[in-house]
């Protein structure tokens, strides 16, 4: 039932983002709790948020979907990302990624690998910790997946060595 709401709402509200030229990621009915996830190119700061959750306000009290009192929370993607749509996972191509199966549709229940490709069949995961090295799966086996963010700095360029009019080695960065 919650599903159903949360898909109906999410085709209600994609114009009401897409209106604020935000990206409507996910809508998720959780208890009295509705939560719904927005982007945008280069991220979503606190007025583009603040925007969203008047904007979404409205269309939910117009739409009245649910009886009663209840939350709404509007938020951005975060760093690790919740992939529920084709979309989403075409989105995150290239990204790590921890998925979990459903059961009885593999010997292995959890994966985490680089995701390398996504259509609208389902996704291709490949790294060391994935059996075999690379794995095929299709999104009704897929009963949770996100992406999982790489700690770490990224090293610094390394200078190169160019010649001076003289000869001489200095260092110049790219």
């Amino acid at each position: 039932m919650a599903g159903a709401v949360a898909e109906t709402l999410y085709g209600e509200l994609t114009p009401v983002v897409d209106a604020l030229g935000l990206e409507l990621v996910d809508v998720e009915l959780s208890g009295a709790t509705v939560r719904v996830t927005v982007d945008r190119d280069g991220g979503v700061d606190l007025d583009a948020l603040a925007d969203a959750n008047r904007a979404v306000s409205r269309a939910l009290d117009r739409l009245d979907p649910i009886s009663g009192r209840y939350t709404l929370e509007v938020s951005s993607p975060g760093l690790e990302r919740r992939l529920r749509r084709p979309e989403h996972f075409v989105h995150a191509v290239g990204e790590l990624v921890s998925v979990r199966l459903l059961p009885g549709t593999s010997d292995v229940r959890r994966l985490h690998g680089r995701l390398v490709g996504a259509d609208e069949r389902g996704v291709r995961i490949e790294g060391p910790e994935v059996p075999g090295g690379a794995a095929r799966l299709d999104y009704d086996t897929i009963e949770r997946a996100r992406t999982v963010f790489e700690w770490g700095a990224k090293p610094a360029p390394t200078p190169s060595r160019a010649k001076t009019p003289r000869g001489r080695e200095r260092a110049t960065t790219s």
